[in-house]
C-alpha cells in the first residue's frame, strides 16, 4: 500500500482525534524501579486512562442497537394495529352478513305465520277442511 505525503485521512463517523495515532506510555511495571514513585505512577496510569477512545465505539455500538430496537418495536406495533383493523373489518362484514340473515328471518316468520299462510301450505300438501265433527254416542 502507498502513501503519500499529501493525503490526508477522511473523518467519516468518527471524531477527528481517533484518527490520530496515539502515543502509548509504558506501564509503571514496564519501567525500571527508578522510576516509580508513587507520585509518577499516578501521573503516568492518568495519562494511559485518559487517552482511551474504547468507550466510543461502545457507546456507538449501544446507540445501533438502541435504534434498531426501537424501530423494531415502531414496526411490531404497526403490524399490531394493521391486524386489529383486519379483524376489525371482518367482523363488520360478518356482523352485516348475520343482520339481514336476522332481518330475513324476521320477514319470514311474519309472512308464514299468519292464518292465511299456513291455510295455503295445508292445502298444498293435500289436506282440507274438516267437516262437521261427528258425535258417536256411548253404549
Amino acid at each position: 500500500m502507498a502513501i503519500y505525503h499529501t493525503a490526508r485521512p477522511r473523518a467519516g463517523l468518527l471524531p477527528p482525534t481517533a484518527l490520530q495515532p496515539r502515543v502509548l506510555q509504558p506501564r509503571a511495571w514496564d519501567r525500571p524501579a527508578a522510576e516509580s514513585d508513587p507520585l509518577s505512577r499516578r501521573r503516568t496510569r492518568a495519562t494511559v486512562r485518559a487517552g482511551r477512545n474504547q468507550g466510543r465505539v461502545g457507546v456507538l455500538l449501544g446507540g445501533i442497537v438502541i435504534a434498531f430496537l426501537l424501530a423494531f418495536f415502531s414496526l411490531a406495533q404497526t403490524v399490531r394495529v394493521s391486524a386489529t383493523g383486519y379483524d376489525i373489518d371482518q367482523l363488520l362484514a360478518q356482523r352485516a352478513r348475520l343482520e339481514g340473515q336476522r332481518q330475513e328471518l324476521v320477514s319470514d316468520l311474519n309472512r308464514l305465520g299468519r292464518e292465511p299462510a299456513i291455510r295455503k301450505q295445508a292445502i298444498d300438501l293435500g289436506l282440507g277442511q274438516l267437516v262437521e265433527p261427528l258425535v258417536v254416542p256411548a253404549r
